[in-house]
């Protein structure tokens, strides 16, 4: 695929089709400990009874690492049913995790959270899902909420899984909060994928202000 799906049906069928064709532990995101996550969760002092939204959590283990921790309201959010459905095999039925198949562009919270999870998605959105990105995390984060994203950093990559993706800055990925986070703290990360490629992000981690 050159370009970006347009429709619900194309992005999932995507992503189903990507999980379907590698194993969880060899696609280029993955990572075996979320370092970055629960350094920047550690940051936020967030409690154990936060409720957390992981954004395109998929088949990654944060939710995995915050049910050791003792964290009791999870949800994992992610296009792919292919991709949640590894991660509900691997962590059981936990009554502590809520897990939602939702194409991000269209979903509509029904409840609000105080943190929202984001590693790898927002650098696949252009144009108009901007702003819908942006309008869907400030009405899902609680007024005392925070937000964690990550994305690739200028020296990253320009594609990945075949689709183009938008390389941010620090300041252009703290920028895109706008006024109503303060940004507590920014790192750059490293990540070597399964394959042995270096890919650069840029973290964010902020808390709200205002609305």
């Amino acid at each position: 695929m050159t370009g970006r799906p347009s429709t619900t049906d194309q992005r999932a069928g995507h992503w189903d089709t990507v999980y379907k064709d590698n194993r969880p532990d060899a696609v280029s995101w993955y990572q075996p400990d979320p370092v970055a996550s629960l350094e920047l969760i550690d940051v936020l002092e967030l409690a154990p009874d936060s409720g957390v939204l992981d954004i395109g959590g998929g088949a990654s283990v944060l939710v995995d690492r915050l049910l050791a921790k003792s964290f009791t309201d999870l949800t994992v959010l992610d296009i792919s049913e292919a991709a949640l459905r590894t991660s509900r095999e691997r962590v059981g039925d936990d009554g502590r995790v809520t897990w939602i198949t939702e194409d991000l562009l269209g979903w509509e919270p029904a409840r609000t959270y105080d943190l929202w999870h984001d590693r790898a998605v927002f650098h696949f959105l252009a144009g108009e899902e901007v702003e819908t990105y942006r309008d869907l995390m400030n009405r899902a984060v609680a007024p005392d909420g925070s937000v964690i994203i990550a994305t690739f950093a200028p020296d990253g990559p320009d594609r990945c899984s075949g689709l183009p993706v938008t390389r941010y800055s620090v300041d252009e990925l703290g920028a895109t909060l706008g006024s109503g986070f303060e940004v507590v703290e920014c790192r750059r990360e490293v990540h070597t994928t399964p394959a042995g490629t270096v890919q650069p992000f840029v973290w964010v981690a902020a808390r709200r202000t205002h609305r």
